[in-house]
């Protein structure tokens, strides 16, 4: 159970993004506030609950590319979110049982949920970070008490860089962590388009008092990958991404990017 000092710090008076995304997602850690402004941007924009569907949808596939034909054996999940089913640990085990997996985040809702992103298989290892996206370097340092940074790590950033407004800060941010990890590293993101349903349903997300989150153009979100070498099908729509066969049928309804970028 978390401590009495972490739980002093979870506010429940405002939306929270961790919250409101496991609503959208069908998870159970959420409380009113969240369920409000989520059915509020629902009737806004219901295209949100197909992108935080195949958002997690992605994170799935993604892994277990890189965990099955790349061979990656660690990985760096940064914004980590909610733990709801199929997370990255779990993921990325299932195919490679050796596989170590550092969740960062520095809220307080996901660090009392911690336990569950702990579990791991007896051959790999799993550990959270009480960590900042905006300090790359300790974000680092502290990952390499359980990652081994001399060889491949898949640093995940999903639907976290929206809440760095500057998008050039955003892109710093991402080279930074990029610059210390090894060649054979990659870089997974996915984020929302500026679309105009989008944009309606961020200004309501905003406008709730939470922590802001911005969208971007595809072009901006592709810019993430610049000086790495792009996966293909390169940055997509999220279902588009290498989709298994029974993922199809709603690509052209997803207001959200992603890709997968190789470090040489």
């Amino acid at each position: 159970m978390p401590d009495d000092s972490l739980l002093a710090r979870i506010d429940t008076s405002k939306p929270h993004s961790a919250r409101f995304w496991n609503y959208f997602v069908g998870g159970k850690d959420h409380y009113e506030v969240d369920r409000e402004i989520g059915d509020q941007i629902k009737s806004i924009f219901p295209g949100l609950v197909d992108v935080a569907v195949t958002s997690r949808r992605f994170l799935g596939r993604a892994v277990r590319y890189l965990a099955g034909e790349q061979r990656v054996r660690q990985f760096l999940d940064v914004g980590t979110g909610l733990p709801t089913a199929d997370n990255t640990h779990e993921v990325a085990q299932h195919v490679a049982p050796d596989a170590r997996i550092v969740y960062v985040d520095n809220d307080p809702i996901v660090l009392a949920h911690a336990s569950a992103l702990l579990t791991s298989m007896p051959e790999g290892r799993t550990a959270y970070l009480d960590a900042d996206l905006y300090d790359p370097d300790a974000v680092l340092e502290a990952a390499a008490g359980t990652l081994d940074l001399s060889r491949p790590v898949g640093l995940m950033i999903l639907n976290t860089l929206g809440h760095v407004a500057e998008y050039e800060r955003a892109r710093e941010l991402v080279r930074r962590l990029m610059a210390g990890l090894p060649a054979g590293s990659h870089l997974v993101i996915s984020d929302s388009t500026a679309s105009e349903g989008m944009i309606a349903a961020s200004e309501a997300y905003n406008a709730s008092g939470a922590v802001p989150y911005y969208v971007r153009q595809v072009a901006e979100i592709a810019g993430f990958f610049d000086g790495l070498e792009l996966v293909e099908p390169g940055v997509v729509r999220v279902p588009e991404w290498r989709p298994g066969p029974s993922e199809g049928g709603h690509a052209g309804a997803v207001d959200a990017y992603c890709g997968v970028g190789r470090k040489s």
